[in-house]
């Protein structure tokens, strides 16, 4: 299968899932405002196919991750009932199993922000900004984590904007006052897994994996920048 055809087949995978749960959501207004996002990611990788394609592993972990959003938009996030599919399935609750007290569907999805997308941050930074060793594992880290804060802060945003019981539905903190807080927290938790793995793997198969890590840790340039940076570009003029 060409690297064309496997990603529409995603595309077209994506959007079977979408369409039925696109009838009768559990609440219209919130599903709107969560498609936001997936129209968003779905134009911006649609736009920059052919300028910057992206590995099959990235587009399949981006995929995966939409799935997992297309669920939480249709339910909400905490109404995603994955315990009543587990206790068809089984007979028993999921959530006792685990000792969960709650509907953790959105906790998963932020666990997953992390775990899945922290790869494709990491394959633009190596390919756009050319970086090498230590800084191609922390940097995708980094932004991964900086971006779940952002989210949560635009979640914020939204709820205080619409109000009522469709900014409690955005948020779906389910009475949790310290839930943005361990979003974030599992969001970094998932990107740092999935770093240390591709970091272990990479050690392994790279034979100058040791020495790019140090050749990215070295100072490049031994002069400070600041205000006598500033001074050498004044002079210059």
């Amino acid at each position: 299968m060409t690297h064309r055809r496997y990603v529409l087949t995603l595309a077209v995978l994506l959007l079977l899932l979408w369409l039925p749960l696109a009838f009768d959501p559990f609440d219209r207004k919130d599903w709107l405002i969560e498609n936001v996002l997936l129209v968003l990611a779905v134009g911006l990788l649609a736009a920059t196919y052919r300028r910057f394609t992206l590995s099959r592993t990235s587009y399949t972990l981006i995929f995966i991750f939409l799935c997992l959003h297309t669920l939480g938009a249709h339910y909400t996030y905490a109404e995603v009932p994955y315990d009543d599919w587990w206790r068809a399935l089984t007979g028993s609750s999921f959530n006792e199993l685990v000792g969960w007290k709650r509907n953790n569907f959105d906790r998963v999805v932020h666990f997953c922000y992390g775990l899945l997308l922290v790869y494709p941050v990491r394959e633009v930074f190596l390919r756009v900004a050319g970086v090498r060793g230590f800084w191609g594992y922390f940097l995708p880290l980094d932004l991964t984590m900086s971006t779940s804060m952002l989210y949560e802060l635009i979640e914020w945003g939204a709820a205080e904007v619409f109000g009522g019981d469709l900014g409690v539905a955005y948020l779906g903190t389910q009475g949790d006052v310290w839930d943005a807080h361990k979003d974030m927290a599992l969001a970094s938790l998932g990107a740092l897994i999935a770093m240390s793995a591709v970091a272990f793997i990479n050690s392994r198969l790279s034979r100058d994996f040791a020495l790019e890590w140090n050749e990215s840790l070295r100072i490049k340039s031994t002069q400070p920048l600041g205000e006598m940076e500033l001074g050498r570009l004044r002079a210059q003029r």
